[in-house]
């Protein structure tokens, strides 16, 4: 059982990115996704983060609502 807190703290270190909230913020900030791009086609991940986020919304899997966020949140 997975009992990792399901935020964007993880998420980012999942991604294999600095996950303190400065770096958070950073990444939101010079990351953007247009209207009609899916966040799994962004072109600035790599292919195991790809691949990552991919598997996870495909499986409804737990960092799926984390994932839907971060979509969000690139596109404001």
């Amino acid at each position: 059982m997975d009992t990792t807190p399901h935020n964007f703290s993880t998420l980012f270190a999942q991604l294999g990115l600095e996950n303190d909230k400065e770096n958070i913020e950073r990444f939101v900030a010079s990351h953007k996704l247009d209207s009609n791009l899916a966040i799994k086609n962004a072109p600035f991940w790599s292919p195991s983060q790809k691949m990552f986020i991919q598997e996870s919304l495909h499986e409804d899997g737990d960092w799926s609502e984390m994932i839907d966020q971060l979509d969000n949140l690139l596109r404001n």
